[in-house]
């Protein structure tokens, strides 16, 4: 197995690099640029990003030994800050990577700077901003310089250490936007202390606030020896996407550390508790050296601090505080002996690098976190752990010993939730028997729910069994806590009203992926049946649950389930008989409210409800169920009417009975029926229920007026009155009836002779005249008097006489009309015309008068001398008789031509009968009945085409609407049809005008 790669590597990165200028002082780096100071008082800048380097001559003009104190370069590589000593003075310079030679910050003259702050978050190539610059004699400035300005735009004294006058050694800056302003954080230490600056504005406004309050400090007494630059300790800020995330200060006592958070607001108004977390102090005895032995330099990374101790890097983890790895650097002879100078770190890069007199070291890094979530699972730190784990076999191993410990302190439902998460470490079943074999149902149920959480959603197969192995567990608590609350008391404890509502939260969560028929049979088995119907309410069981509500009698609950949208129409019809039996009034006026439901399928129950026995007051749920049906719905179903026909039989008033019988149901509908209940049923309903008036109307009805009558006059005269009066199509048929009721009347009556008689005579009378004394008479006994109907006798005679007159009066208007008749004929026979002597035929346009070249129909028509029979109309036109016939063959029906024809030819095989030359008429003493069978023929042709003048009379009226060109004479259109020529043939003539 190949060895893993160690996080941190040493590379030398340049054996030469400070170019004979002397020995490398000090260094400092940012964006790949490396910046020295020289013990000759050289600045050596290297830019690695491009590949050049330049040197700077800071002792040019100055005399005596310069050597470069300190050197700054801020994170970008552009603005760089350095101090030359020497002479017993000293000069802070500042260049820019563009220019070409440094500027001396003149107002720093005499000073020494020691540190720099930079405002990481708004610095630029272009401009410094505001940094902070802090001094040997406990000083801190402000200054800003722009790129283009060639020389510094200020430098302000901030602020000044008066209690205990040190050196400020390292230094570091943050800054945050709030609605107020911008918020400055600034830490500063000294070799004993660490003192934190915060405040809104601008720098000079937070530093004068600290006139008038303390300033907040951290001290830790002690010294660092073996200091090979300046014996002074560091401040580091850790920085990660431009922010600084935790800091660390080299101090004498030990290396203090912790997190910033940057915009925390707590309630202390100063100090480093407004930013600082989680602080703690790395003693040095923790490095394995002698106490002698202190680290002289420092670098900080994301989780490791590299400590420069002797001439060797000894990287310690910073949670952890242990040594992981220690850095040996591949030194010149003449350099050992002096050692590793000091580190620094590029934030930009992310790299480290080292230095000694000569040569500098790079310190590469190499996925530094990867082992940091053992590390802080060691130290027990779980969350810190899950958040650096790479992958799911190393979150197993913070799962496992999570759920180990939790499982050891027997917190076991906390060891099922972190059991649950684990995938690869430990087995399904290995984690479930550590449960079964201890007893620990409560845990081994909530190791499976959190199980589910983890589960896939195509781990079907899995999921099933594993909710149903739930269910059984839920199941099995349920029922151990109903044995503890009956030996404890009547009363549920809330613990078990709790795991009542979570079983249904999880039935109701998994009821996709629960098998239904077994976890039906586990309900059912455990005797749980709210749950059972509550998961059939789940799964859409409809039966099941109605037929719940049922045996509790909860109908309301039922009917509500039933009128859900989903739910089937035929359970209708299969609980309707228990609920209409459980409350009838509800399940009416849900039936009412139910689309679509058919009423004939109801008809089962509805009979089930109507046999019961009912109070008389009680309105009858069935009957206004069946009347809506019925008047609103206008349903047709025979069954519908014909039950509800019966339920009105049942009542002791009729008038409903009457009500519904009368009513015409169908009217409106086309061709319809009046009613659609069965009649002969209804009669026979009625009729054993003793329901006469119905019975005498269903008679009436079904056109069967004797019954009718019959049963009416057992129940009432005048209702049989009625029935007899509507017959008014048959006259022999009422005065049947009426004779019916008659009868009746006259046997009926109980009063003394002549009273009955004038009774009868009344009732004549009633009649409209329909019954004479003479119809009734035979209804009396034989020895009646003839004198009681002497007037009912006279009055009838005196009718007849009329009659008889009238008799006479119309046989005498009968003979005079005869009279005028056969005066009229004579008349007729004897009615001539006058016709010129030019008249033309209307049809051939030939002379009328003309000698006949055909006398083809002489032999048939009355001859007039030589010329041809011809018809004359009272109007004037004249046809020849052939011609006529011709001219209304062809222009009257097919039907009427083939009869015309007929006639003529009739009139051709009966030419040789001989016949009477009187212009066809009859004489006045010839009766009709002595006509020839020739001239009965001759008198129908002349009523087919000769009642009327075909170009007067309605034949001529028709022709209007016939076209002209009739369509079959398709040869008459094409001849008008204008075809085109050959043009081709046409010669051209040009006109000229």
């Amino acid at each position: 197995m190949e060895p893993k790669r160690q996080v941190f590597s040493v590379d030398l990165l340049e054996r030469h690099a400070a170019k004979g200028r002397g020995v490398i002082t000090c260094m400092a780096a940012g964006n790949d640029v490396i910046v020295l100071g020289t013990s000759k008082g050289w600045v050596i800048r290297h830019d690695f990003g491009v590949g050049d380097s330049f040197d700077i001559d800071l002792s040019a003009g100055r005399t005596g030994e310069q050597s470069i104190h300190r050197v700054f370069v801020d994170p970008g590589g552009s603005h760089c800050i350095a101090t030359v000593v020497g002479g017993g003075t000293s000069d802070t310079f500042y260049t820019h990577a563009k220019w070409s030679k440094p500027r001396i910050l003149g107002k720093l003259k005499g000073l020494i700077v020691n540190t720099v702050a930079w405002n990481k978050q708004h610095i630029t190539e272009a401009s410094t901003r505001e940094i902070i610059l802090g001094t040997d004699n406990g000083q801190l400035h402000e200054v800003a310089v722009d790129e283009k300005d060639k020389k510094e735009k200020y430098i302000k004294f901030l602020f000044e250490l008066n209690e205990l006058p040190e050196a400020f050694t390292g230094l570091q800056m943050e800054t945050t936007s709030t609605n107020n302003g911008t918020r400055y954080y600034v830490m500063a230490v000294t070799p004993t202390r660490l003192y934190s600056f915060t405040g809104i504005g601008s720098l000079d406004s937070v530093f004068a606030s600290y006139a008038e309050r303390a300033v907040h400090f951290m001290e830790l007494p002690g010294e660092i020896p073996n200091r090979q630059v300046n014996g002074a300790t560091e401040l580091h800020f850790f920085i990660k996407q431009r922010r600084a995330i935790h800091f660390a200060w080299l101090s004498g006592a030990g290396i203090y550390h912790g997190g910033l958070n940057f915009g925390a607001q707590r309630s202390s108004p100063n100090g480093d508790e407004n930013f600082v977390e989680n602080k703690a102090l790395l003693d040095y005895s923790k490095l394995g050296e002698s106490v002698l032995v202190k680290p002289s330099s420092l670098a900080v990374s994301e989780f490791h601090f590299l400590l420069l101790v002797g001439n060797k890097v000894k990287v310690v983890n910073r949670i952890s505080e242990q040594i992981v790895e220690e850095l040996y650097f591949d030194q010149t002879p003449d350099a050992v002996s002096r050692g590793i100078l000091g580190l620094c770190s590029d934030a930009s890069a992310g790299l480290f690098y080292a230095y000694d007199q000569n040569s500098i070291f790079q310190v590469s890094v190499n996925d530094e976190g990867r082992d940091m979530w053992k590390v802080y699972l060691e130290l027990k730190e779980y969350a810190a752990a899950l958040a650096n784990c790479r992958d799911a076999l190393q979150r197993d191993q913070v799962y496992l010993v999570q759920a180990e410990a939790a499982f050891t302190a027997k917190d076991f439902l906390r060891a099922a939730s972190f059991y649950a998460k684990i995938n690869f470490a430990l087995s399904f079943e290995e984690i479930t028997l550590k449960f079964i074999s201890i007893g620990e149902q409560d845990a081994l149920r909530t190791f499976l729910l959190r199980k589910l959480d983890n589960f896939a959603k195509d781990d079907k197969c899995q999921i099933t069994m594993i909710s149903t192995w739930a269910t059984e567990l839920y199941l099995d608590k349920i029922n151990r806590l109903l044995l503890e609350d009956d030996a404890v008391s009547d009363t549920l404890s809330s613990e078990y009203q709790s795991i009542i509502t979570e079983f249904c939260a999880f039935l109701s969560d998994c009821k996709d992926v629960l098998d239904e028929a077994t976890t039906m049979k586990l309900l059912e088995s455990y005797g749980r049946v709210d749950e059972l119907v509550f998961f059939a309410s789940l799964k859409e069981e409809h039966e099941i649950v109605v037929h719940h509500y049922i045996q509790l009698g909860e109908a309301k609950k039922a009917l509500r389930v039933l009128q859900k949208p989903n739910v089937p129409t035929e359970l209708q019809y299969k609980f309707a008989p228990d609920l209409i039996m459980l409350d009838a009034y509800e399940t009416v006026e849900s039936w009412m409210t139910t689309k679509d439901l058919n009423p004939r399928k109801l008809i089962p129950a509805m009979m089930r409800y109507s046999s019961e026995p009912h109070a008389k007051n009680e309105t009858h749920e069935v009957i206004k169920y069946l009347e809506y049906c019925v008047h609103r719905l206008q349903n047709e179903d025979p069954g519908v009417h014909n039950l509800l026909l019966s339920l009105y039989a049942k009542q002791e008033d009729e008038s409903s009975l009457l009500r519904f019988l009368q009513c015409k149901f169908g009217k409106g509908q086309p061709n319809g029926p009046e009613f659609f209940y069965d009649p002969k049923y209804a009669l026979r309903l009625c009729l054993k229920e003793k329901r006469m008036r119905a019975c005498v109307h269903i008679y009436s009805m079904m056109s069967m007026h004797e019954e009718a009558v019959a049963l009416a006059l057992q129940v009432d005269p005048e209702l049989a009155m009625a029935e007899a009066d509507k017959v008014e199509d048959d006259e022999d048929l009422r005065k049947k009836l009426w004779l019916m009721v008659a009868k009746h009347v006259i046997e009926q009556e109980k009063g003394t002779k002549r009273e009955n008689i004038r009774k009868a005579i009344a009732f004549l009378k009633e009649t409209d005249g329909l019954l004479k004394i003479e119809d009734i008479l035979p209804f009396f006994p034989d020895f009646a008097l003839i004198d009681d109907f002497k007037e009912a006798i006279c009055s009838s005679l005196e009718d007849y006489n009329e009659q008889i007159e009238k008799l006479k009066q119309e046989m005498n208007d009968a003979t005079h009309g005869a009279d005028n008749i056969r005066n009229d004929i004579s008349a007729l026979a004897q009615r001539y015309a006058v016709i010129k002597r030019d008249e033309e035929c209307g049809v051939c346009r030939r002379k009328i008068l003309n000698v006949a070249d055909d006398y083809r129909m002489a032999r048939v028509y009355t001859s007039v001398g030589s010329m041809a029979p011809f018809y004359v109309f009272p109007c004037g036109h004249s046809f020849h008789s052939h011609c006529l016939i011709a001219h209304v063959t062809r222009c009257t029906t097919e039907a009427q031509a083939e009869y015309i024809l007929d006639l003529q030819k009739q009139l051709t095989l009966l030419g040789n009968e001989p016949r009477k030359e009187m212009n066809g008429g009859l004489t006045e003493e010839e009766p009709i009945t002595s006509m020839t069978p020739g001239d009965k023929i001759r008198s129908q042709l002349d009523d087919a085409i000769a009642s009327e003048c075909p170009f007067c009379g309605d034949l001529m009226i028709r022709e209007i609407s016939l076209p002209f060109i009739l369509p079959e004479e398709t040869d008459e259109i094409e001849s008008w049809e204008i075809k085109p020529q050959n043009l081709g043939s046409q010669k051209s003539i040009s006109l000229t005008v």
